[in-house]
């Protein structure tokens, strides 16, 4: 272990040195990343197409090249896991990061190449550490092991030389050996398909080692966390692994189980890190862990582009580049990537908290909303609320999801949420007042909308039976790995199925 360090420690030095350039000067690092990918794809069918070879700026690059989502780009990907090479991105790729689909398909299949593994998800790994590190000189972490919380893997039918899985399968496989000194359960757990299983085994297995830090979704990893004290009897996580002291969070937003974690790791000295990691790549890392907020990165194979969230269903949107945009307002992330992913509209919206350096929130989803009567409400005024609610009326959410309920001649439209309470409130109208409240102070459309009841109808609050939630996501397929459950839809499609779950339970 001691030469280990050594070389984390040598390698931590020379990664706070490049984040540091990025920081001073954004710009240049971002035109050199787009002008090297361009170099890099210009022989590909896609770089013939748009006649990479006549782009030299950033100017040139969006006057040529589309915008594009999943539906526009999916007859490559289909190409390319039939074995074709040189479509998107030179050379052969051989993994595809399975992802929640679009209206058209159940899944997306996100290729990731040997550059976008590399010199993106694994340097945003590296990355955690490097900004960790720097925080905490005198972390002892490397002492112990770090519990991923990974996802499945499966071999693709079309092609026996290509594969698809969770994104996190896909790290776990593509590791160095060396990886498997420092991290737990090893593979034949970590990459197990049945997710009920696996919880169970990876509790067992962890539970003898010295495990010093802990990455995965709040929610599974919560799931994990109880097993793991029924089994040992413990009260709290230190009394299993005493050295535990970083959580590496992402894709929810913490804040609606941050009680939780703190009541079940219960000490100051406990750290909460969040990170930014989709299937198609790493973009930020929270860097003070003071502040909610994450540094963008800058350097890791992703030239971004932006587009203000009212632009984003227009023929042609503004926009914008690092340089333009605005702290406070709502963007819609289009990326470029070492994965063969050209303007791609993830479908992710952030607001950015400051320039220089460059940092975000990552704010909800293009199509997480609810907008039935002009509310215009978003993932994060419903997670702000939440969180509001759960503070005010001493209560604990394990999971929520809400909707519209429509107009109909007797009565006026509103919102239902569903909502499993870890810690039930006292009163649940008032906690529902509050959630109200809240969202009408975070988002002036739902509060004019709420105005006298006139358009909106004061929301209906349910809650539902504990372990609703869980049972619907196993019914779908969803259980586990990167699957999460949507916060927001404009439709009553999720809401229908989650209250047809709960009458089935006893």
């Amino acid at each position: 272990m001691p030469l280990l360090n050594t070389i984390y420690s040598w390698l931590m030095i020379k990664r706070h040195y490049q984040i540091e350039l990025f920081k001073k000067y954004p710009f240049d690092v971002q035109q050199e990343t787009l002008l090297k990918l361009i170099k890099r794809a210009k022989d590909t069918e896609w770089g013939k197409q748009y006649d990479y070879k006549l782009i030299g700026n950033i100017d040139d690059f969006q006057k040529r090249v589309p915008l594009q989502d999943y539906d526009t780009i999916k007859g490559y990907v289909k190409r390319l896991r039939d074995g074709e090479k040189n479509l998107l991105w030179p050379g052969e790729i051989k993994w595809f990061a399975k992802s929640s689909g679009t209206t058209s398909d159940k899944s997306k299949f996100i290729p990731v190449s040997k550059e976008a593994l590399e010199d993106c998800h694994f340097r945003g790994g590296k990355d955690i550490l490097a900004i960790y590190t720097e925080n905490f000189p005198d972390s002892k972490m490397f002492s112990g092991k770090t519990l991923g919380l990974g996802g499945t893997h499966q071999i693709n039918n079309f092609s026996n030389d290509s594969y698809y899985g969770d994104l996190s399968a896909i790290l776990i496989q593509n590791t160095p050996f060396w990886a498997e000194f420092i991290r737990t359960p090893d593979h034949s757990i970590a990459l197990m398909d049945e997710w009920e299983e696996k919880i169970e085994l990876m509790a067992k297995a962890t539970i003898r080692e010295k495990v010093t830090s802990v990455a995965g979704i709040p929610s599974w990893t919560l799931v994990l966390i109880k097993r793991i004290l029924e089994i040992t009897g413990k009260d709290n996580l230190l009394e299993v692994w005493p050295e535990l002291e970083l959580f590496v969070h992402g894709g929810v937003n913490f804040g609606p189980y941050k009680d939780q974690f703190y009541k079940l790791i219960p000490s100051d000295k406990m750290n909460y890190m969040e990170t930014y990691n989709a299937s198609e790549g790493f973009f930020a890392i929270q860097d003070d862990l003071a502040i909610d907020d994450m540094l963008l990165l800058l350097d890791v194979g992703i030239f971004y582009e932006f587009i203000p969230v009212e632009d984003v269903n227009k023929e042609n949107p503004m926009v914008c580049t690092l340089e333009d945009v605005e702290p406070g307002k709502n963007y819609a992330i289009v990326i470029t990537t070492n994965g063969g992913l050209w303007r791609y509209l993830i479908g992710d919206t952030v607001v950015f908290t400051s320039k220089f350096p460059y940092k975000i929130k990552v704010s909800g989803r293009t199509k997480h909303y609810i907008n039935t009567f002009g509310e215009e409400l978003i993932i994060d005024n419903a997670e702000k609320a939440i969180q509001l609610a759960t503070e005010k009326t001493n209560s604990q959410v394990l999971e929520y999801t809400a909707g519209p309920v429509y107009m109909s001649y007797e009565k006026k439209g509103s919102h239902q949420w569903l909502i499993e309470f870890q810690k039930h409130p006292e009163n649940l109208d008032y906690f529902a007042e509050v959630l109200d409240n809240a969202l009408k102070s975070i988002n002036s459309d739902y509060e004019s909308k709420r105005y006298k009841n006139i358009t909106l109808d004061f929301p209906e609050v349910r809650a539902v039976k504990n372990g609703t939630f869980y049972k619907w996501l196993k019914n779908i397929g969803k259980l586990g790995g990167q699957h999460k459950v949507p916060r927001l839809a404009n439709h009553r499609e999720f809401i229908e199925q989650i209250l047809e779950i709960e009458n089935q339970l006893t």
